[in-house]
């Protein structure tokens, strides 16, 4: 085995004994250099919710305006994820990484120094547009670096670095640039982004690329029933998790009476969800991908329900947000799902889940917004939700039964 380069198939039947430990530490250094990319963007992300107001003071528009910035962001990941993979596709996935975090890096240091509001926006577009790739071919990397009974938990700790900065990036980045100004923040972002550049480069191994993938190789995942199927549980059955999370705040405080000074402490039990979600996820995943999802997507219709009906004090406020944040558990075994059944096109179908996630959180935000502004209250996202979870619930029926046909089987 060269130096330079890591078998895809790393185990103890590629290795002998007195190299088991080494690339065992090799492959735990790369899964964290790919996980220190996902806390950058995870960071880089949701930082700017809690600077909005900041924001649109200094570009001397509306906050309502200024959440163009936000869409701006969204808007990149579902056209970068697809485009950048398919063009991507035949290259080392090492170089990839390195450009994508370069783009995103590049990205956030424009949004620093943009001078008014409309440069502000195409910055925020352009950091937008590798946020899916990277996911996407991260995954694919941590994945082959993994057993094959461990794939799933290796997705997950990739993934562990955007639940991480729910839980403390976004809260500390946002604190920042509160204090140093909203324009720090985007600069500290950039900051991880060429530290993880520089992480990927000595930790990640260097692969040789796919001079037979083509564009249209690629292409050829949107041919897949299955795909599209994953990628219909991922824009509608997440979508709740979105509905409920873009109003927590006024649910808590208006509904659970939890006060102003303690909603971050409460975003943070949503980090913590989400972590454990990520966790048990993963586990589940490596056990059965298909009835991880199942069981991910009815805990989620349970989680929303819970949210409706319960959201009465600041205690039960606890336990839903966190059982909210736990929704992420269907992600792992998604992601990795969507990888088994594109084939060839693995590039292409694990970027698009990230564009999918984000049409999740603008169908999500979108009905919540609905049903609040048709006076059913603050807690109506979550029977939202959980029209939305069932939705996805019955997509995920469909897959199974259409593997089940093909295979006489389920994964």
């Amino acid at each position: 085995m060269s130096e330079d380069v890591l078998s895809a198939d790393i185990g103890p039947t590629n290795i002998g004994p007195a190299n088991v430990g080494k690339s065992r530490n090799r492959v735990s250094a790369a899964e964290i250099a790919l996980a220190v990319g996902g806390f950058g963007i995870g960071t880089g992300e949701f930082a700017i919710m809690g600077l909005l107001p900041q924001v649109a003071d200094d570009v001397a528009v509306s906050v309502p305006a200024a959440g163009a910035v936000i869409s701006a962001y969204a808007l990149g990941v579902v056209v970068g994820a697809p485009l950048i993979a398919v063009l991507a596709a035949r290259f080392a996935r090492f170089h990839v990484l390195l450009v994508l975090m370069a783009v995103f890096a590049l990205g956030n240091f424009a949004s620093a120094v943009a001078p008014s509001f409309h440069p502000l926006v195409a910055a925020r577009f352009f950091a937008g547009l590798p946020h899916g790739a990277y996911f996407g071919v991260a995954a694919l990397v941590a994945a082959g670096l993994a057993a094959p009974n461990q794939r799933a938990r290796a997705v997950g700790r990739v993934m562990m670095g955007l639940t991480i900065a729910t839980l403390f990036g976004t809260p500390l980045v946002a604190w920042f640039g509160q204090a140093l100004g909203w324009r720090s923040a985007f600069a500290i972002v950039g900051g991880i982004s060429l530290m993880t550049m520089v992480l990927i480069w000595l930790h990640v191994p260097r692969d040789r690329g796919d001079p037979q993938a083509t564009p249209l190789r690629e292409l050829s995942a949107l041919g897949s029933l299955q795909v599209w199927l994953l990628l219909g549980i991922c824009a509608i059955g997440c979508g709740g998790m979105f509905a409920v999370f873009t109003y927590i705040a006024p649910a808590l405080t208006q509904v659970a009476g939890v006060s102003v000074a303690n909603v971050p402490v409460m975003l943070s039990v949503f980090g913590a969800g989400m972590i454990l979600g990520n966790i048990v996820g993963s586990r589940l995943a490596d056990w059965s991908l298909t009835r991880a999802i199942g069981i991910a997507l009815v805990f989620n219709v349970f989680a929303y329900i819970l949210f409706y009906f319960t959201m009465t004090s600041p205690w039960m406020a606890i336990v839903n947000v966190l059982f909210i944040g736990g929704g992420f558990a269907v992600v792992p075994g998604v992601q990795t799902r969507l990888m088994d059944v594109a084939g060839k096109a693995q590039t292409l179908a694990a970027a698009l889940s990230h564009s999918a996630f984000n049409l999740a959180n603008a169908l999500g935000a979108w009905l919540g917004g609905i049903a609040i502004a048709a006076g059913y209250g603050w807690t109506s996202p979550g029977l939202v939700g959980a029209v939305l979870g069932i939705g996805g619930f019955a997509i995920f029926l469909a897959s199974v039964l259409v593997d089940r046909r093909r295979t006489g089987r389920v994964a």
